[in-house]
Parts: C-alpha cells; structure tokens; sequence
C-alpha cells in the first residue's frame, strides 16, 4: 500500500501559495505569468529531486514523468493545473497537481508504464479566453493556432507570452502537442457544498455537466445624451438590457437545474453622456441534460436577435462542452480505494469544468473531489481542510498504484 507524505504535500501547498499571494490571503497567478513562471520552478525542483523527468508541448503544457518499467505503454497522467483567478484560493487546481506529484512520489515500486503528472495550461481563463486551452489544444478540441491567438486585456497574446515562459526555460525538452494516455486522474476541491454538508472526505465525480459559453456584440449607434430624441436612438446598452431581463426570465428561470450567468459586460464609449454604441457580453450557460443544454442555447441565440432592433447582434460561441460520464472502472478502484483506507465516499456530479473533461474521450478518465469550506472556490477565503486533503490523495495513490503496479504483482 502506498503511503502519502501528508506533511510534505501539505507543506509543497503553502509554499506554492506563496506565489502570487495576495493581501487578503488568496493567490493571484493567472495562465503564463511570471507567478507561473515562478511555480514551473518550484514544481520542476521537487520532481527532478524525485528522479521525475520535465517537459512541456507547444501549448505550454508541464509534464513531470516517472519514467516505468516499459515506456512504449501509454501512462497514467495526474493531476490539474497551478494558473488562478486574479482572487483565486491556495487549492483550486493546485491540489490537483501536488496531490498527484506525492502520489506518484508514494509508488513503493517502478511503476510498470510512466507515470505524468500534468499542470495544464490556462484552465481558469482568466487571463486569456477561454479557459481549458492547454487540455483542449492538447486533446486537438481546439487548434493550436487559436489558442496562440488569443490576447489577454493588454493585447498580449498567448504565443508571446508562451514564447517567454519557454524563454525561461531554454532546456526544457518540448514533445509533440497530445500523445496517447493509458488513463486518466484528476484530483480536485470540489467547488460546491454537498461534501461538506454530508460530512463525506472523498467524492467519486460521475461526470461533468455541460457547458456552453457566448459572446454576444451588440451594435448602436453614438449620439448625445442631452440632444438626441428617445425614439431615434440606436442605444446598444438599452438593447442589451432587453435581451438580459429576457434571457433571465426564458432561461434563467426556467429550470432549477440550469446555471445562466452574465458574468462580463463592456460598454462602449462608457461615457456618461454619450448613447452607447456597442455592449460586448458574455454568456456561462450550464445543465448536466445535453438536450436540455442545447436547447437552452438555442433559446438565448433567439431572444438575442429578437430584442436586439434598433441595433444589430452578433452570437459568437466560445465553448460548447457536453455533458460527460467518466469510467465507470476506474470510479469502483476510487471507492475500493477510500474503503480500504477508511475514508466514506459518495458519487457527485461536478457542477464546475475541468481538464478531465477533455481526456474522458480520449482514455479512461476520473476525478476525486475532496471538501471545500463552505463549498467556496474561485475566492481568497477558499480553504480545504489538511485531513481532506491527505485523504484525497491517499486515494489517489491507491488508485495509480492498481494501475501501475498491478502487472508487476501479478508477474
């Protein structure tokens, strides 16, 4: 039985937490950062001194690989990403990937195929959109060259600030983008209450609810505020205002299961005595039903044209994510292994996104939620108790060590 070092894993969380710490306690370490920078160090150091191998892809991707018995097997990959909200917590993404880094430090034995832990790129998408840009690039959902494209606020785009992270690390090894994976793991917070509120460490994740993500423009016209009539204007934020209490009311309120959020809005001029000329909004639609999903979508498609006149619209989808079940084997080794070490465990559906979206088609994939505070994430209080977060990774040491090591206990 593998055996965690929870003090040290404990311990690798804080510190990493040091980078980007804000005032209030939180982390502020979004995608391609020096912060992040900064963590591929941190990280990098503690695996080389594991005798782990790093490497990264043209996404920049962070691959820290226990090399196994026979590298021609595809490998277990672990783990999550390190980037954060500009007000993110010390757990969100980052347990993921340290909680795989002690587990695969854990193997009491060469494991019979490598073994990767993964940082993925931009899975926040907070400093460049969408999020998920690495795993998507990676798992060839999204093409590389639009994800190089992307531009932060300042007008930076990913490619240059790629280019000088990799500038950072000139002899890190670059593999081709994606390669074949045996299976596939992804420890988690859980970013809800139900854990907590059951009193329960580990949650077996039964899938990810859908998700679809729009950028709607709607454009007017620019007019005075004190000379221009009422009736001849071609008010962007008025059109704007129409379509969000209708959307609200038709989709918002239409389901207890639905998610709808405007969660950004720009107004141009943004001047206060000028008819706005253009509003730029975007969109965060979520149902674990496809169809229920899909038809929601089209429902805000709709009433965006319908209540855009005077002004014109444009629908832009950024993110069209079904829902997905993950393995059903993989998940009964997840409950074998909480029960072999007395940890009480219960499925849930992750209500949030992740990377292991993305691989379930391409391996066998999982996911392992441990308890958050409160069930807040993506905030500087988001705090996950020392005793959820060795359990979590406790389990998932017992889960790679059935997959990598099974061969060899059977030879």
């Amino acid at each position: 039985m593998p055996r965690i070092d929870a003090d040290r894993l404990w311990a690798r969380l804080m510190a990493l937490a040091e980078i980007g710490a804000t005032p209030a306690g939180g982390v502020n370490r979004q995608a391609l950062s020096a912060g992040e920078i900064e963590a591929w160090r941190l990280l990098i150091g503690w695996a080389e001194a594991a005798g782990m191998q790093a490497s990264t892809d043209p996404a920049g991707n962070l691959f820290l690989v226990l090399p196994g018995r026979d590298r021609g097997l595809p490998p277990l990959m672990m783990g999550s990403h390190i980037d954060t909200q500009p007000t993110g917590g010390k757990f969100d993404g980052a347990f993921g990937v340290l909680a795989a880094l002690e587990a695969a430090e854990s193997l009491d034995a060469t494991p019979e195929r490598d073994v990767v832990v993964v940082a993925w790129m931009n899975e926040e998408g907070s400093r460049f959109a969408p999020g998920m840009m690495g795993s998507e690039a990676f798992a060839g959902v999204r093409a590389l060259e639009e994800v190089l494209a992307a531009r932060d606020a300042a007008g930076t785009t990913v490619a240059e600030a790629l280019a000088t992270l990799q500038a950072a690390f000139p002899h890190l090894p670059c593999r081709p983008l994606g390669f074949p994976i045996g299976f596939y793991l992804e420890p988690h917070i859980e970013q809800g209450p139900l854990l907590e509120q059951r009193g329960t460490p580990i949650g077996i994740v039964t899938g990810i609810q859908g998700k679809k993500t729009y950028e709607i423009a709607v454009e007017g016209a620019e007019g005075h505020a004190g000379t221009l009539d009422m009736a001849d204007r071609r008010d962007a934020l008025a059109a704007f205002a129409r379509m969000a209490n209708a959307m609200f009311r038709e989709v918002g309120a239409a389901d207890p299961a639905v998610k709808f959020t405007i969660g950004m809005a720009r107004v141009e001029p943004n001047a206060p005595s000028v008819v706005p000329s253009r509003v730029t909004f975007r969109i965060d639609l979520r149902h674990p039903e496809n169809a229920a999903l899909d038809a929601f979508g089209t429902r805000l498609e709709a009433l965006a044209e319908a209540h855009a006149p005077p002004c014109t619209v444009q629908v832009k989808v950024l993110v069209d994510a079904p829902s997905n079940e993950f393995d059903p084997d993989l998940r009964a080794r997840i409950a074998a292994g909480a029960e072999a070490l007395g940890h009480p465990a219960m499925p849930i559906l992750s209500a949030a996104g992740h990377d292991a979206r993305h691989m379930a088609p391409l391996c066998p994939s999982a996911m392992i939620f441990i308890p958050c505070r409160g069930g807040v994430s993506h905030a500087e209080h988001e705090w996950a108790e020392p005793a959820h977060v060795a359990a979590g990774a406790a389990v998932l040491a017992e889960v790679a060590a059935s997959l990598v090591l099974e061969e060899e206990t059977a030879a």
